[in-house]
């Protein structure tokens, strides 16, 4: 299960997530083969530290660690939620002035089926002193900030909606949420989302099979990529430029009838320059000494 894209421009590498395989993964445009690194425990998110290339945080089970690459060790730095049974990390990403913002969920019931108001949302700031931010969500999933800094956007896919809260970028507070986007209740769930240069949101609709560009001030879709496999996790913006779009899929959940349909399910795809209007406009790590 591929999610939580993050393009590492140092090494000029896709770094990622398979959650169920329990792993970060990178991939570059001139090597033969995925990379990898187990960690042991489900893998929410990674994202990168302004260390050097090779260094990032890892978010799994319900901690939070420093991974090395070349040396593949972790050093656990933080516990989010080790008192309620069956939560997990989930998506997570570097806010603008450098702090780890993650989220939880609760593990299903039964396939497709959770138990609400489970999840909450942290940040991990530089002395690794844990933050909750917000408490009841239902899956707490993709986010990510306005160009401005200003606005910053969440996925609480039990909710099939994207809410945008007003952010103190530096006091590192979210207040204000308001509803942005309500997909169809049942239908594709909103999953991992990217915001590019014009501020526009790129949400991945799991079990939809696409990315929709959203507009920030509407809610409104403004556009539509579709792909040869239903379950669309995440995206992010890289490549040269940050012009294209990679996006990251799965394939669990899926019988054996439907893979045999979707061969590509569990893929990662690439969607060129050539046919988006807009690309990232920064990247945000977590700052040296983290």
């Amino acid at each position: 299960m591929g999610e939580c894209p993050v393009w590492e421009e140092a090494t000029g590498q896709l770094v990622y997530v398979d959650i169920l395989a329990q792993t970060v993964c990178r991939w570059g445009p001139h090597k033969a083969q995925v990379q990898t690194v187990r960690l042991g425990d489900p893998v929410g998110c990674v994202a990168l530290r302004d260390k050097d290339p090779g260094s990032y945080v890892v978010a799994a089970g319900t901690r939070v660690g420093l991974l090395d690459w070349d040396s593949q060790d972790v050093q656990w730095v933080a516990q989010l939620d080790g008192q309620t049974p069956g939560i997990r990390v989930n998506d997570g990403k570097v806010d603008p002035a450098g702090r780890f913002v993650t989220g939880t969920m609760p593990e299903p019931l039964a396939p497709g089926v959770w138990e609400p108001a489970q999840g909450a949302l942290y940040s991990l700031h530089g002395d690794h002193e844990v933050r909750k931010l917000a408490d009841r969500l239902g899956i707490s999933n993709g986010l990510d900030w306005s160009p401005d800094q200003r606005t910053f956007y969440h996925v609480d896919s039990l909710d099939y909606a994207v809410y945008a809260y007003d952010y103190d970028v530096q006091a590192g507070t979210i207040e204000n949420r308001r509803l942005l986007l309500q997909l169809p209740r049942g239908g594709a769930m909103p999953d991992g989302l990217c915001v590019d240069s014009a501020g526009s949101l790129w949400v991945a609709c799991i079990d939809g099979g696409r990315v929709i560009r959203v507009d920030p001030h509407t809610g409104s879709r403004v556009g539509t990529l579709e792909f040869p496999v239903s379950r669309v996790t995440s995206c992010c913006f890289g490549g040269a430029d940050y012009a294209d779009l990679f996006v990251t899929s799965a394939a669990d959940g899926l019988s054996a009838e439907q893979l045999r349909g979707e061969p590509q399910a569990g893929h990662v795809f690439k969607a060129p320059s050539s046919i988006l209007p807009g690309f990232l406009l920064c990247l945000s790590s977590c700052p040296q000494g983290f």
